[in-house]
């Protein structure tokens, strides 16, 4: 049994990883004590090792002392662990987080296939039929865009995220952001995985993972499953396989 750890620039997702399964899932969207807090609940005994994954660098000497306190061996995931061969020029610069979503959509899924990461950032990872990570694709997240138009604007307003259908037709300002949110975002989406079906000429399974997922793509009438856990099961997959 692991502790698996995920660390995105919004919120910490941490669960138990034990015989290809995870579970007791939580998402931390608070200061980093919360997120020790909620992972101290999760150790016992039987939790041999912490699995981590995180795109916020200046957390990792954190996490690290957290896992010396509590006496656990500390399992930093990074391109050397990837159990998928990576077709590609720099692999350091590739987030631990984007190969665990492309190993554990490989593991359930099968390949060839697209996996996007709805967070802070859109991400999509390509995995060939051969189980060879061929790169990815980076577009801003809703929380970006969000938080741009309300800096950089004098009158736009901070727009809630996670809830609500498009309307018609935007008859309000909240209205109207929140059509062009949804609708245009969906429609970055399916271009995306358009293209890539396009340039590689294969029908790729797609999944979708990220906190925003299941909001984007709800009534899109795109192809994707929604794994909301996708992130900590290839953590786990491929901590499990680190000596």
């Amino acid at each position: 049994m692991m502790l698996v750890v995920d660390v995105g620039n919004t919120s910490t997702a941490l669960g138990l990883w034990s015989k290809g399964k995870v579970s007791k899932v939580s998402h931390i969207d608070g200061k980093i004590e919360e997120a020790f807090a909620a992972a101290e609940k999760l150790l016992s005994d039987k939790v041999e090792a912490i699995a981590y994954v995180s795109v916020v660098p200046k957390k990792d000497s954190k996490w690290k002392a957290f896992a010396k306190r509590t006496k656990k061996p500390f399992k930093q995931i990074t391109f050397r662990d990837s159990i998928l061969k990576l077709d590609y020029p720099k692999p350091e610069t590739i987030g631990a987080d984007r190969l665990a979503d492309a190993a554990g959509a490989v593991a359930r899924y099968g390949a060839p296939v697209i996996v996007m990461d709805f967070g802070t950032a859109l991400t999509a990872a390509v995995v060939t039929e051969d189980k060879i990570w061929r790169g990815g694709v980076i577009a801003p997240g809703f929380p970006l865009m969000r938080d741009y138009l309300f800096e950089r604007t004098a009158k736009l307003p901070r727009m809630e995220l996670g809830s609500g259908k498009a309307p018609k037709i935007g008859r309000s300002t909240e209205e109207a952001m929140r059509f062009g949110a949804l609708v245009g975002y969906r429609g970055m989406v399916r271009e995306i995985t358009d293209e890539l079906k396009k340039n590689f000429e294969s029908e790729f399974k797609l999944v979708a993972t990220g906190g925003f997922a299941k909001w984007v793509l709800k009534e899109s009438n795109m192809d994707f499953v929604i794994d909301p856990d996708l992130t900590l099961f290839g953590t786990g997959l491929i901590a499990e396989k680190m000596k």
